[in-house]
């Protein structure tokens, strides 16, 4: 054979062969297209519109936000709560200010006015997320109508820059009394902040209630949206420049509700502010101060004291939404540390915490044991949301690669032990399900609405062995022990008594399953 016939030879054999490699590579990449797909396909699809009603939670959310109704201080409107009037009248006069309206916060008839701004926040957040999703079953305004009453008392409590009212009534005057707040006649006094004895987290938390409400009002009501927003400028730069604990300023506070620090209010209220003007400054401050106040890389528990979860959460979004954020290092550390958050929640995670009973529930302390586990489960489901929303279908836990969708299932793990899904056969909502607390530490509910007490006479209510007369429904206890143990007894503040901030994250959590869901491209 010549050499130039050889040479054709092996040239048609490195033909071949390309061919065939090329195939074969056609074939892998098919294969693995088509695994991909099906993992893809199990991860659930991405969300759209609001589909069919879970009825068990459409009907567990309207109990919900009827506790709201219960809760409300001042001259009420449409009142559909027969054993509720008008209360709290002439709060804030002692102070020349109409602070009637508002909620109290828990069984008793104080104003808190850290955890009324963090219920505020929360359930601003809730309507802002799941708006489609409560207005399939009818609750979007209801929810709205709560949050305005909540947002009209911060607006009036904010007379000046500078100043701020935190709190009506004394605990100390209130708690030896048993009383329905209809009839209470003892003192209201009220106490405030400003510059000369300032209080960092209720000035900057009472910022991002009212910047968060701002964007929930902006297309119904521009000008209250634009009220709003004024005044949460105004109180992050109070809280941001004359910096002091407000627990320690405030001594009173400490037995009720004693702040761990500010760092995490400064951050959650700079988050929501640049939520709603998308100001580059505000943005800017969580990057500036991330390393000083966020813990990157340790997770933490959602509270009316701790916002850094929710804080990492809520930044997280931008980075999934905002392409042209997707270069930030700060936003970055900000998913890092919620993607963490995530993983500890994750049942089979290899950083999986240790804090949940042999059923699953999430329970990290022995007062108001459930307010963990119900803010958790909604962050899990917002943070699914994102994901899916995303077209981001796993997350990766220290390796170990789990579904987006196995965060939503987490949530409904949470939401269902709450619901009676437990080994107590108990719904720890008020009013739902065939079994749920009847002695619930609750004066207005424990007192027959036609009853005429006084401040210690009351009490004969309060020692009383049958159930409170009037149904509180809607209300959220306090909930089980670890050992998954509960007592259903007024005098059971730990366990029994029922609190506006568990509700809103409840709510939230709720409007998150009712239906099928998905995440808003920008909150704005």
């Amino acid at each position: 054979m010549s050499e130039k016939s050889k040479s054709r030879g092996c040239f048609g054999w490195f033909i071949a062969l390309i061919v065939l490699a090329a195939v074969i590579l056609a074939v892998v990449y098919m294969v693995k297209s088509k695994m991909n797909k099906s993992d893809d396909d199990e991860a659930g699809p991405v969300p759209g519109p609001p589909g069919a009603i879970d009825k068990k939670y459409a009907d567990a959310l309207k109990l919900a936000l009827q506790f709201f109704d219960i809760q409300k201080s001042g001259k009420l409107v449409n009142n559909t709560i027969p054993w509720r009037g008008d209360s709290g009248l002439k709060d804030g006069s002692e102070a020349n200010l109409d602070l009637s309206k508002g909620l109290y916060d828990a069984g008793d008839h104080i104003k808190f006015g850290f955890p009324m701004a963090f219920t505020a926040t929360v359930l601003s957040w809730s309507i802002l997320e799941y708006a489609d999703q409560m207005d399939a079953v009818n609750l979007l305004d209801p929810a709205k109508e709560s949050l305005k009453w909540t947002t009209d008392y911060f607006i009036k409590a904010h007379p000046s820059d500078n100043v701020l009212y935190i709190q009506v009534g004394d605990p100390e005057l209130d708690h030896p009394c048993w009383e329905r707040p209809e009839t209470m006649k003892g003192k209201r006094p009220v106490i405030k902040i400003d510059a000369d004895t300032p209080g960092t987290e209720v000035a900057a938390e009472t910022a991002a209630a009212m910047a968060s409400a701002s964007l929930v009002f902006k297309d119904s009501d521009p000008q209250y949206s634009a009220t709003l927003l004024k005044h949460a400028r105004q109180l992050f730069e109070f809280a941001d420049s004359k910096r002091g604990l407000y627990s320690v300023n405030v001594p009173e506070v400490q037995k009720f509700y004693n702040s761990t620090g500010y760092g995490d209010e400064l951050l959650w209220a700079a988050s929501w502010l640049y939520h709603a003007t998308e100001e580059k400054t505000y943005l800017d401050y969580v990057s500036k101060h991330g390393n000083e106040f966020a813990r990157f890389g340790n997770p933490t528990w959602f509270s009316w004291d701790d916002k850094l979860a929710g804080t990492q959460v809520l930044l997280s979004r931008l980075l999934f939404f905002k392409k042209d954020l997707s270069g930030s290092k700060a936003l970055a550390s900000y998913r890092g540390t919620a993607k963490a958050v995530m993983c500890g929640l994750l049942p089979k995670s290899p950083t999986a915490t240790t804090s949940r009973s042999n059923s699953g529930l999430v329970l990290v302390s022995d007062w108001n044991p459930l307010q963990q586990s119900v803010s958790a489960a909604f962050l899990a489901s917002l943070f699914s949301d994102y994901m899916l929303t995303s077209r981001i279908h796993k997350i990766s836990c220290n390796g170990k690669i789990f579904k987006a969708t196995e965060l939503r299932d987490f949530a409904k793990s949470q939401a269902d032990y709450i619901l009676g899904k437990n080994p107590m056969g108990m719904s720890f909502v008020v009013g739902y399900g065939d079994k749920y607390p009847e002695y619930i530490h609750h004066r207005g509910a424990s007192i027959p609405a036609d009853a005429t007490t006084g401040c210690l006479d009351g009490f004969k209510y309060f020692n009383s062995t049958k159930p409170n007369p009037n149904i509180a429904y809607g209300a959220l206890v306090g909930g089980p022990y670890l050992n998954e143990t509960f007592s259903d007894s007024r005098e059971n503040v730990r366990q029994n008594e029922p609190t506006t901030y568990n509700n809103a994250l409840l709510v939230g959590l709720l409007s998150s399953l009712v239906t099928t869901s998905s995440a808003l491209q920008s909150l704005k």
